[in-house]
């Protein structure tokens, strides 16, 4: 397989990118994105630092390396590495030039969240792959338009609703959020919410395109956390947030370096989680972090320490 990685620039891009190094079914790897690696990556992956939105030299790069394999990873949370209206216009441009490059495509495996399925009143609160996307938030939207985009482009197509990807060193609105001395949770039920750890996701992502998965699967880590304790396990401080407050929560946390876009909002009031057992028993794979494990991971990430300069 020939394997371009969009989103490679990202960390978890960068980690799929040095998984495919080591398989033995892939001849070449190449990536585009925004930013570049994160991570070293070897001298004979090839890498091209392309914003979204240009189309032409886009269509030029994937043409010239003629994958028959798509790893998209090109999808832009809000506030994670853009704002909201820059997040999704990179996503939709950068998934609609990608697709209009590539031809004959034997495999192509999407990024996608469990953000789709929405928390609407009434609705499901561990959603499985049968449950229709109903998504309530902005990401969730822009992630349903992409999985219409890339649907019937590949002869095996694979799309993974991830949940809300975390660990030490990625750039997440809800560790950034997490990771504030204060941690605002709801004062009326402190909903639990699911997480998935970014070397489990990076595994994911490769074992779906390496075992020819064709079919759409959530990947849900072990157990859940709610706020409250995500905060204590921290050692951070949890305040119960009414409804009235929740904007005014925002708009502090905004201040504090850590803004906080709808859906994370809606995780904190409502709760996050989806059913991943299919995943396991279709493909045989297993996550290896609890969510308790993610958070633990988020809060061990070392702080920085400025150093004196020596004279």
């Amino acid at each position: 397989m020939r394997v371009l990685v969009t989103g490679m620039g990202g960390e978890l891009g960068s980690r799929v990118a040095a998984l495919l190094e080591r398989e033995p079914s892939v001849d070449a790897v190449g990536g585009i994105d925004l930013e570049p690696p994160r991570r070293r990556i070897a001298r004979d992956t090839f890498f091209a630092r392309i914003d979204p939105r240009d189309r032409v030299r886009t269509m030029k790069v994937v043409r010239e390396f003629a994958p028959t394999a798509l790893l998209h990873l090109g999808v832009f949370e809000p506030f994670a590495r853009a704002t909201p209206g820059d997040a999704a216009e990179h996503t939709i441009s950068g998934t609609v030039g990608v697709l209009d490059a590539v031809d004959d495509l034997d495999a192509l495996v999407l990024r996608s969240g469990i953000e789709v399925y929405g928390r609407r009143r009434g609705g499901p609160t561990v959603p499985d792959e049968w449950c229709r996307p109903e998504p309530t938030t902005a990401f969730g939207r822009t992630l349903v338009q992409v999985e219409g985009l890339v649907r019937h482009r590949a002869s095996r197509v694979a799309v993974l609703r991830l949940a809300p990807v975390m660990g030490g060193h990625v750039p997440s609105p809800l560790g950034r959020y997490l990771r504030l001395p204060v941690v605002g949770c709801s004062a009326v039920a402190d909903p639990p919410f699911s997480l998935l750890h970014t070397e489990d996701a990076a595994r994911a992502l490769v074992h779906a395109l390496v075992r020819g998965a064709n079919d759409t699967y959530n990947v849900v880590a072990p157990g859940a956390v709610t706020a409250s304790q995500a905060a204590r396990l921290g050692s951070r401080t949890p305040v119960p947030v009414l409804g009235p407050a929740w904007p005014l929560l925002t708009r502090a946390a905004e201040l504090a370096g850590a803004p906080v876009p709808d859906h994370v909002v809606e995780l904190l009031r409502r709760g996050r989680s989806a059913d991943g057992e299919a995943f396991t028993r279709e493909l045989g794979f297993r996550v290896s972090r609890t969510t308790t494990e993610v958070v633990q991971d988020l809060y061990e990430w070392a702080p920085v320490t400025p150093l004196r300069a020596v004279a």
